[in-house]
């Protein structure tokens, strides 16, 4: 008579599998949603912090299989693999985003001149809704931005500030920045009064002088270089840009002074939504940085 030996099944194995499925299509659909479609910022990291939870559930479920498999034999194996393949997406996301949490300065706005930033010339506003933050960058925040990213500063360069200004706009252009508004570069320019009109000849008795006889001025020169000196000193860019994976958002503030011979650049970046922006703004301020000096390479000066 033949014995067979029934093999007890691992419930959590099979639920691994399960959960850890629906936390990666929940995260794929936020990541898509948010990259490509309409939703919201707030409600991305909220959908993205559930997707994480499941995907730790999951895990916790495919170990518990395993364990189930080494101990008793229990069938589950291949399920409890499938879930730690499916929470694999999500768990990597979560884990990358809070060793930047814990690891980096809680701080949503970075700006080379930490004294004076660059003021941006329509503030941003948008809804935080559960993503909370003080509207006011504190001297304390400065503080842990010097401490945190001590090589983040501005950069002078020699030369006229048209042609700085030439390359701070192709670089923001390759940065994937869109500059939506700017002040300085394209004031217009100022009316001029129309000179006064030539005396007819008159063959009858001269009347008597005027006390005050006007000097005629010449019209102002009209070209890149008079357009340059009627400037108020520099010239500010306010453009915005997204992340490439998650396709976050964040403002961009440029402020280009023209001091002597050189031109000193400024910058500003700033997350949309959130108190931490883990890290992101740091990296867009030095990533740009990096372009200007290699687009401006031989005339950055100390």
């Amino acid at each position: 008579m033949a014995i067979r030996f029934d093999r007890p099944v691992s419930s959590a194995a099979r639920f691994a599998r399960r959960i850890g499925a629906f936390a990666l299509v929940l995260c794929l659909a936020a990541l898509v949603g948010h990259r490509f479609g309409g939703l919201a910022t707030p409600y991305f990291v909220l959908v993205l912090l559930v997707s994480i939870g499941l995907a730790l559930l999951a895990a916790l479920l495919a170990f518990m299989g395993l364990r189930s498999l080494w101990q008793t034999g229990a069938e589950g194996g291949l399920d409890a693999m499938k879930g730690l393949i499916f929470a694999a997406l999500p768990l990597i996301v979560g884990g990358l985003a809070a060793e930047r949490y814990y690891s980096l300065p809680a701080l949503y706005e970075v700006s080379t001149d930490i004294e004076t930033p660059p003021a941006w010339l329509k503030p941003p506003n948008a809804d935080q809704m559960w993503l909370k933050r003080s509207p006011v960058v504190s001297d304390a925040d400065r503080e842990k931005q010097v401490e945190a990213y001590p090589e983040l500063t501005g950069r002078r360069y020699d030369g006229a500030i048209d042609r700085v200004l030439e390359a701070v706009k192709k670089v923001a252009k390759l940065q994937g920045i869109r500059i939506v508004r700017a002040d300085g570069d394209t004031l217009p320019l100022p009316e001029t009064e129309a000179p006064p009109p030539k005396p007819q000849a008159d063959d009858s008795a001269v009347t008597d002088a005027p006390d005050l006889v006007p000097v005629p001025t010449p019209r102002p020169y009209d070209d890149d270089v008079a357009q340059l000196i009627r400037r108020a000193n520099g010239v500010t860019l306010q453009g915005d840009t997204r992340t490439l994976v998650l396709g976050l958002r964040f403002d961009v503030e440029i402020r280009l002074r023209e001091e002597a011979e050189t031109t000193f650049v400024d910058l500003r970046v700033a997350s949309r939504y959130g108190p931490h922006d883990l890290g992101m703004s740091a990296d867009i301020a030095d990533d740009y940085l990096k372009a200007l000096d290699a687009e401006l390479l031989g005339i950055a000066g100390g």
